[in-house]
């Protein structure tokens, strides 16, 4: 989340990134990083955190990807119950690169049942398959086609190794939709997925 929300209960990332760097780390250098930001200011960021610039980043789940700095050894997730353990595996695997020793920390205020087991589960196994399988036990696929990120659907798996598949299309297709949310340079897509709502549409 990048801006304050009582609903859920969820820090501003660019309000803890106030927090830490004004009161509980005032001398040390902190970035924050968001989806908000342009490539450009991204980039810039990131630069900085490689070159040792900034020793610490404040970030939304924007750095789940692509995130490649060695010096990168500790993370810490806030809300962690949040997540789904796909999502935690990928974050968890920004930090300790190139043969480094890497620490993730996980912070969870209220978390519920599954929410604990889930997490549990993470802290216990560190195989992606073994944890999608774990995740698709515990939170059910979704709808791959809609808004709905867990609970069962009527969509059918065949295999567990389409679940996986699929995980890997939705990240795909985040970062395609953030890069450009019109499909200009995708216009095959555009078409097909246009195709679908229609299908859907006359459905329903």
């Amino acid at each position: 989340m990048i801006d304050p929300s009582d609903k859920l209960g969820i820090k501003s990332v660019t309000a803890e990134y106030k927090r830490l760097r004004q009161e509980s780390f005032p001398d040390v250098k902190i970035g924050v990083l968001h989806g908000k930001l342009t490539s450009r200011e991204k980039e810039t960021i990131l630069k900085s955190f490689r070159a040792g610039e900034l020793q610490m980043l404040v970030a939304t789940t924007v750095i789940e990807v692509g995130l490649d700095i060695g010096a990168a050894t500790i993370m810490v997730i806030e809300d962690a119950d949040r997540f789904g353990l796909a999502e935690l595996h990928q974050l968890r695997g920004r930090v300790g690169r190139r043969g480094k020793e890497g620490i993730c920390a996980l912070f969870s205020s209220y978390p519920s049942t599954i929410a604990r087991s889930r997490l549990e589960a993470f802290a216990n196994i560190n195989d992606a398959f073994k944890l999608a399988e774990q995740d698709l036990k515990l939170r059910g696929p979704g709808d791959w086609f809609g808004t709905e990120q867990s609970g069962f659907t009527e969509f059918k798996v065949a295999d567990l190794n389409d679940v996986v598949l699929l995980a890997e299309a939705q990240e795909a297709a985040r970062e395609i939709i953030e890069h450009d949310p019109g499909l200009v340079s995708y216009e095959q897509i555009r078409i097909k997925i246009e195709d679908l709502l229609q299908k859907e549409h006359h459905l329903s």
